[in-house]
């Protein structure tokens, strides 16, 4: 049976794979395994290949984040972009979408995991590294008060930014 978390998965790699072909554009879900890949895109003329991995949540815990690794931090290519989706409280609201390049989302995951590090943890103690790291709306929990280079907002630029994959614009449905 499939879990809740897997399904969630699926329903942003699908989400997402039906907004690029809305817009015109040639997408497949990569087949199962590939790694860091979940949807292939390109514009009509097959002139800019990009590979996207979808990052799926719903409005579930209190940092409105998403599940990362320390793999994330160092990978980057001008051909490689997230796309962070969220479904909304019980998954049922109308879907959010940030498309982010992956060198933006390395140096942010790099710069919030080093300061969560050197900043104490709840009982004073020191963070213990390890693989996790999330990708947040704010990082208000990693910072002092006002030097927050990551707060409420920072994410806007990206919200629907479609074009950040460089593809050609394709003609809208009632055009072809």
């Amino acid at each position: 049976m499939a879990s809740h978390t897997t399904l969630t998965g699926s329903a942003g790699q699908h989400l997402v794979m039906a907004e690029l072909l809305r817009r015109g554009y040639i997408a497949a879900l990569a087949p199962e395994g590939v790694p860091m890949t979940d949807i292939l895109v390109t514009d009509l003329k097959g002139s800019r290949l990009c590979s996207i991995q979808v990052k799926t949540r719903r409005d579930k815990g209190s940092d409105g984040g998403w599940h990362m690794s320390a793999k994330h931090e160092e990978t980057s290519d001008d051909k490689f972009f997230y796309c962070f989706v969220d479904l909304g409280k019980e998954g049922l609201g109308i879907p959010k979408y940030w498309i982010v390049r992956s060198d933006v989302v390395a140096r942010t995951l790099k710069a919030t995991h080093k300061a969560w590090l050197q900043k104490e943890g709840k009982k004073g103690q020191k963070h213990k590294d390890g693989p996790m790291r999330r990708f947040q709306p704010d990082y208000k929990d990693k910072y002092p008060t006002n030097k927050n280079p990551y707060p409420l907002g920072w994410l806007d630029e990206h919200r629907d930014a479609w074009e950040t994959l460089k593809l050609d614009v394709a003609p809208t449905m009632n055009e072809s």
